[in-house]
This record gives structure tokens, sequence and C-alpha cells, in this order.
């Protein structure tokens, strides 16, 4: 295993959850089309893919971002829309989770981890 590479969220409105995305990661995209919108967001892929169905029926994975301020980021989240899941607990070796939850119910953890270096 080589690590997180690529986070897909699945989205009934592509183009709401582009602006969404836009707003929450500070980010552009690299790739915007109607099947996939990607982001480069620190050298890994956020994908957006437009999905009819019920999008939780079956997301049960949670990706963790790495942040520096988890309760600063935490709460500007909230402020865009997102909805509370797990509010930032420490966890041990300094480490302090949170989860949230995007307007289209999709599960983004935030991960404020001093120990953790990515690889080149």
């Amino acid at each position: 295993m080589l690590g997180l590479r690529t986070t897909i969220y699945k989205v009934p409105d592509i183009n709401a959850a582009k602006e969404w995305y836009c707003k929450a990661f500070k980010a552009v995209p690299y790739f915007d089309q109607p099947f996939y919108v990607g982001f480069n967001i620190g050298g890994y892929e956020l994908g957006l893919i437009p999905y009819e169905g019920d999008a939780t029926a079956g997301n049960t994975v949670v990706s963790y971002w790495g942040v520096i301020n988890i309760k600063e980021q935490y709460e500007r989240l909230l402020n865009l829309g997102a909805t509370a899941y797990e509010a930032p607990e420490q966890v041990g070796n300094d480490i302090i989770t949170a989860t949230i939850k995007d307007p289209w119910d999709n599960v983004i953890g935030l991960i404020y981890n001093p120990n953790f270096k990515p690889g080149p």
C-alpha cells in the first residue's frame, strides 16, 4: 500500500458540488467535465462524480484530509453548509480527528497528525 491517492465523492448535482468543494478546499479543479471533476489537493486526488441514486447507500469509506488547525477548518466547513458528524477529538500521539458531512451526505474526515510526513 502506498497511501492516499484518490477520494471520490458521489453527488447528485456536480455543479453545486464543484462550487462547494472549490470553497471548502480553496482550490480550483484541474479537470472539469460533466462526468468527473478532479482537484489536486496537496498532491492527492479529490474527485466528484454525478450520481442519481442514493449516494449514501454504500458510503462507508472515510478519507481523512490533513489540516494544520483542525478546529478552525472544522468550523469553516460547517459555515460553508457542512453538518457536524464527529467533533474534533484527540485520538492519541497528539493526533486529532474530526468528520463532517458535505451537503450531499458524504463523510469528509479531517486529521491533524504532526507525526505524518508524506513521502516523495
